[in-house]
């Protein structure tokens, strides 16, 4: 079998883990935990991979490492970082967890540099024992070069069985439209647009209403954020398919255990610190924090 060029920079460590070699930086895996809710109680179900890159011995933010990445290297790097995520996702997470993953859809201008990239993960995806249909594929629709670039990319990694996910609904210039054009399995709703909206009667019922919208649709949905007990709580009023966020949970670097199957328990919702604590039904019975692995250092 041809050896996938995301290889190349690859490691793999004594503890089993995969780590990446750049320009003098060591980039290791991170995953944070994604929840449903399920019978009043919340349920890992997904992880999504985020680099955390290393100077020597000082941990380095992923915006300031992807800052001094020339343009021309953009490319190479995110799929070593997809690279490391798929091989650890492999290694340390449970078959039955779904595994999302970040593209850069304005890289992806060339057909055959598209499928060149797809055949190359497949590859990956191979060589860590992860089947296509676990991971879901994050594109942000406002970054692309051109709608047509992006539907054309879209389409490409639906056509490799990967489930596509719309990253940062609601930031910048999202156009519900292009929403529909795409077609995607999941949205994942901007964290600061959530956190906007949530502090008033109105802009909660918005947030219903698109949630709803897409249910409607065969379109599955996350807010991202959510650090508060309160917020959480909205977001199960809203119907929500998934949450995300360090009310529940923070990013843990591999080789740390991580949580399945369902955790017994699930953050404290705390009605008092809503500003819209009115909407909806009587509270919920509280609940005790669970905490899911060391957090010994605050995650960049």
């Amino acid at each position: 079998m041809a050896r996938s060029v995301g290889l190349a920079h690859v490691v793999r460590q004594s503890d089993e883990t995969f780590t990446g070699v750049w320009g003098g930086y060591l980039l290791r895996s991170a995953f944070q935990p994604i929840f449903a809710f399920t019978n009043g109680r919340l349920s890992p179900v997904a992880f999504e991979g985020l680099l955390r890159p290393w100077r020597g011995n000082v941990p380095v933010s992923p915006g300031a490492f992807f800052g001094m990445i020339p343009p021309i290297d953009r490319m190479h790097v995110e799929t070593l970082s997809r690279t490391l995520h798929l091989l650890n996702a492999g290694r340390f997470l449970n078959p039955a967890a779904m595994v999302f993953v970040n593209f850069d859809p304005s890289v992806f201008f060339d057909r055959e540099l598209t499928e060149a990239a797809l055949r190359d993960m497949r590859l990956i995806l191979h060589e860590a024992g992860v089947e296509p249909e676990r991971v879901v594929c994050e594109v942000t629709e406002q970054r692309s070069a051109s709608d047509t670039i992006l539907f054309n990319f879209v389409e490409a990694l639906r056509g490799h069985g990967f489930t596509i996910a719309v990253d940062d609904f609601g930031a910048e210039d999202s156009d519900i439209h292009r929403i529909e054009r795409l077609k995607p399995d999941i949205v994942k709703f901007d964290a600061h647009w959530i956190g906007w909206l949530m502090n008033s009667g109105p802009g909660f019922a918005l947030l219903s209403e698109m949630v709803e919208t897409f249910k409607q649709r065969g379109i599955r949905t996350v807010f991202e954020g959510i650090e508060h007990s309160w917020q959480l709580e909205l977001a199960e009023k809203c119907g929500v398919s998934m949450v995300q966020g360090f009310a529940i949970a923070h990013p843990e670097v591999v080789p740390n255990v991580f949580p399945w199957p369902a955790p017994e328990s699930a953050p404290v919702a705390d009605r008092a610190e809503s500003p819209v604590a009115a909407i909806g039904s009587a509270p919920a019975q509280a609940r005790p924090l669970r905490s899911f692995g060391k957090r010994a250092a605050p995650p960049v």
